[in-house]
């Protein structure tokens, strides 16, 4: 069928062209857990990503880009309000059962485009939760969702591959539902009698190695129990392939008006099952190959583009959520199979972690009209698209709402030779730990521990204060507190205005 539809598209351009229009499309592509060494074009050589290596040399490649956590809850949440994830409780990595975090009375980057005629769409990841509350019912409507926060349509999966339930949602519905095979869900007990990976692990076609065995789906243990929904449960080799088929019919479905997509990848997240075509195509184990699917569908998205006309006219933007991790809970290889690869590229940390591995991540936009082919050493960040895009289209953001985005769109269109923001403040697993101005990086003292055993990467954390010249020391090597102790005490201060702010 996506084959078809592909072929579809060409064929209707022998019959009429795309409308003109003032307001350019915009593909938001978001990666998950992808890092800043994972991209050829960002300076891996163990692994090839041609497609977004040629999307990068058409637009501007930022070697300064974050997204503002290292989990992804909060970063998505930052990236629709506007505002730190720890300006709000309840922001942090969210169960599948959460209930909705992003306010529905307030503005959010998808309503900056509904506002200014867009039609908007999500397809992918969602994990900004669902519903008032963790009691709802899967097998009706749910709302509020992102139905409710500005997008038209919507193609779901709750919150991440590993979580249940493992089903899609079509705007507020479960796709597939059957009401004689009710689903349930629970986070704090057994419910059901499917099997869990913790009792029946010969069931397993990808064991855990740190949790990730509650129930069994498609032969892979999940966090959290659910029931029922056997003809809704998603298969993990065909959730790429399903996304991109719904991205690529909204983008049919909408192209004779502007539009917005936000498209949320699943790669490459645990559990890293890609389609079989991929397995072993990469030779760095199963994480590898979610990174050559990954890239595969990229091409296939800016293929659909330039078939149907609408390449010119659509900025695409691709990110990650934060920074890499390897071993997140199974063995897939992603450990084992490394071969030199450096996920953070020459990054300390990654994913959880407030170092720059956990928030400097790849960060390209395209727009063959309008942005000329660069490299940006820019300090940019993704709660400033909000803002950027509201100035684009002559939207006024309301008093008030999204404090923290700001107006960088000169920066984003390679228009003038700015540094970006002055300061970023980072958050790693949980507090806002540490800022950013120009080329100085300060890291607050904090109690936590310097290295998450489970998953072998540094927090950041320490019991002293940390201070790194960026532009000298990417790798966050040498600590220069006790040589400028003038500027840890700027630096403190200005974190500490930022944050009570």
């Amino acid at each position: 069928m996506l084959r078809h539809l592909i072929l579809l598209s060409s064929c209707i351009l022998a019959f009429h062209l795309v409308p003109a229009q003032q307001k350019p499309n915009v593909i938001y592509i978001y990666a998950d857990d992808l890092g800043y060494g994972d991209l050829s074009c960002y300076g891996a050589t163990k692994i090839h990503t041609p497609n977004l290596d040629k999307l990068a040399a058409s637009g501007i490649r930022f070697t300064n880009g974050h997204c503002t956590s290292g989990t992804c809850t909060p970063s998505r949440y930052a990236l629709m309000t506007g505002q730190y994830p720890w300006r709000k409780r309840g922001t942090g990595i969210l169960p599948g059962d959460a209930a909705l975090i992003v306010p529905v009375d307030k503005i959010t980057l998808p309503k900056v485009f509904k506002q200014a005629g867009y039609s908007t769409g999500i397809v992918g990841k969602w994990h900004l939760g669902l519903g008032d509350s963790v009691a709802k019912n899967w097998n009706g409507e749910i709302r509020p969702g992102p139905n409710d926060v500005g997008f038209d349509y919507s193609f779901i999966f709750p919150a991440t591959a590993d979580r249940v339930p493992t089903v899609f949602l079509e705007n507020r519905k479960v796709l597939a539902a059957d009401p004689d095979d009710p689903i349930a869900v629970d986070y704090t007990k057994k419910i059901g009698d499917d099997p869990t990976g913790a009792e029946h692990p010969e069931l397993l076609k990808m064991k855990s190695s740190e949790g990730h065995n509650n129930t069994i789906v498609n032969g892979i243990g999940r966090i959290g129990y659910m029931s029922g929904g056997r003809r809704a449960r998603w298969v993990d080799e065909e959730l790429s392939s399903t996304f991109m088929f719904k991205a690529l019919q909204f983008i049919e479905d909408h192209r004779k008006t502007p539009f917005f997509l936000y498209f949320a990848l699943t790669e490459p997240h645990v559990p890293r099952m890609p389609a079989t075509r991929f397995k072993g195509a990469s030779g760095l184990g199963y994480r590898g190959d979610d990174i050559l699917q990954l890239d595969w569908t990229i091409g296939q998205l800016m293929k659909y583009l330039e078939l149907s006309g609408l390449k010119k006219n659509t900025i695409v933007i691709f990110t990650s959520d934060n920074g890499p991790v390897l071993d997140d809970g199974y063995q897939d290889g992603a450990v084992s199979m490394l071969n030199g690869h450096t996920p953070a590229g020459p990054m300390r940390g990654g994913k959880y972690s407030a170092l720059e591995g956990g928030t400097r991540i790849p960060f390209i936009i395209s727009w063959p009209t309008h942005i000329a082919p660069s490299i940006s050493n820019a300090l940019v960040s993704q709660i400033d698209l909000l803002a950027s895009f509201a100035h684009l289209l002559g939207q006024k953001v309301p008093a008030g709402e999204a404090p923290d985005s700001e107006d960088h769109l000169q920066t984003f269109l390679g228009q003038a030779d700015t540094e970006g923001r002055r300061i970023l403040v980072e958050q790693g697993l949980a507090d806002p730990t540490a800022i950013v101005e120009g080329n100085w990086k300060y890291i607050h003292p904090h109690p936590g521990p310097p290295l998450m055993h489970a998953v072998g990467i540094e927090t950041g954390n320490a019991s002293y204060p940390q201070l790194y010249n960026l532009k000298d020391d990417i790798g966050e090597k040498n600590n220069l507190a006790t040589k400028y102790p003038e500027k840890v005490k700027e630096l403190e201060a200005l974190l500490e205005r930022v944050t009570h702010k």
